[in-house]
């Protein structure tokens, strides 16, 4: 589907060079289809040598020049970016966004066009192809643009599609949720660290066992609550540590740590949309 599509990937930071040597390495776009921008000379010149692909600090030129402009930059300048380019936009070009936040609405009363835009919020496990990240139509997007961004996320991980007012939800759960699963970790190994494993292997056996119990829940298609009943046999030692989980109110500050960032992913898309 790509093939004969020219992208511009609007910022060429971590997200946008993972989404870069994603597409590269499952071959849906050639590299002398993809422009990407970025501010710094020498970071332009590391992806030009490295993968082969048009560079460019000018955002109006790549925008020009491509068929899909995915806008990799971060919520607190998309504005001032996507001003920058939307006089080389039109209804023909997909646009699409990553910007937490940032509602297509906000970026369509930037124009008196009725663009393409589709909202995408993806998270950092992109950055090894492991990513999560639900897509979102915007008010004039087609079929077709939906089906594009989703080929360009499966190539760093997998996709769900959605109705954007759950796009906030989306940020709280999975937008923010590898920061709870690091510190989740984190505290797994401290804790073997104080019942005498060295750091490297409790750092180890802690990660490799959030990784596991995550595919186990994903490949078997289980709940989640009958494949930890598999772990808790009577009167063991996985039983006792989840009463002291539960004890400690795990389960219910997960739960408000998702509906906190929910509702500040929600408190700045009303902020973006105040002129």
């Amino acid at each position: 589907m790509l093939s004969k599509k020219r992208l511009a990937i609007i910022g060429g930071g971590n997200m946008g060079e993972a989404l870069l040597r994603g597409l590269l390495k499952v071959d849906f776009i050639k590299p002398g289809n993809v422009f990407v921008t970025d501010i710094r000379a020498e970071h332009l010149e590391a992806l030009r040598q490295g993968y082969g692909v048009e560079v460019t600090p000018d955002n109006l030129e790549a925008a020009r020049a491509c068929d899909i402009v995915l806008l990799a930059v971060k919520p607190q300048i998309i504005k001032k970016v996507y001003t920058g380019i939307v006089g080389g936009l039109d209804e023909k070009k997909v646009i699409i966004t990553i910007a937490a936040g940032v509602p297509t609405a906000a970026l369509q009363a930037l124009s008196d066009k009725k663009l393409r835009i589709v909202r995408v919020m993806p998270n950092t496990p992109a950055l090894v192809l492991e990513g999560a990240a639900a897509i979102a139509a915007g008010e004039y997007a087609e079929s077709e643009d939906l089906e594009i961004a989703e080929k360009i996320f499966q190539a760093v991980g997998k996709t769900v599609i959605i109705e954007e007012d759950l796009m906030d939800a989306v940020t709280g759960l999975s937008g923010s949720g590898p920061a709870y699963i690091f510190l989740i970790i984190e505290a797994l190994a401290d804790s073997g660290v104080k019942m005498g494993l060295s750091r490297e292997v409790a750092m180890f056996l802690a990660a490799q066992t959030v990784m596991g119990a995550a595919k186990m829940v994903l490949e078997t298609g289980e709940h989640p609550g009958k494949l930890k009943d598999m772990v808790t046999s009577p009167g063991g030692t996985a039983i006792a540590g989840l009463h002291t989980l539960e004890a400690g109110g795990l389960r219910t500050t997960l739960i408000n740590a998702v509906e906190t960032a929910t509702l500040r992913s929600r408190e700045l898309g009303q902020n973006q949309g105040k002129k």
